[in-house]
């Protein structure tokens, strides 16, 4: 697969940013084409075989490390979980356990914001003046 240096730099472009337009300006230094047409040109770049296989062999190493550092913590804490079981350390387990639980994805934690007494955010802006 080979591709041209402006396809090889909209590739990195986009990798870094995760934006098709801003990856085909920055490659192509398009400068009479409205924002429309580089939307257009950005979204084709993507869909050609090329493209899409040049990002997906940009890609591999990292998910593959990223892979094995969440796979190498999850045997962490299985490792600290069953020797605290074995010294019947079970609040400790269940922590390591829970943990497992949140490096795999398993539970999502969410906020809610709320306003005074439980009511809506207040979304008004103050301006004073001295």
């Amino acid at each position: 697969m080979n591709l041209t240096p402006k396809q090889e730099s909209f590739c990195l472009v986009y990798l870094e940013t995760g934006n098709g337009s801003e990856a085909y300006r920055q490659a192509y230094q398009p400068k009479k084409m409205t924002e429309k047409s580089v939307n257009e040109k950005a979204s084709q770049m993507l869909a050609m075989v090329k493209i899409k296989s040049r990002l997906e062999e940009l890609r591999k190493p990292v998910r593959e490390k990223a892979l094995l550092t969440l796979e190498s913590h999850l045997q962490r804490l299985e490792e600290l979980s069953r020797a605290s079981e074995a010294a019947e350390q079970y609040s400790a387990a269940i922590t390591a356990e829970t943990n497992r639980g949140k490096a795999a994805g398993l539970y999502v934690e969410k906020t809610e914001l709320t306003g005074k007494d439980g009511g809506p955010l207040d979304h008004s802006i103050t301006v004073s003046f001295k």
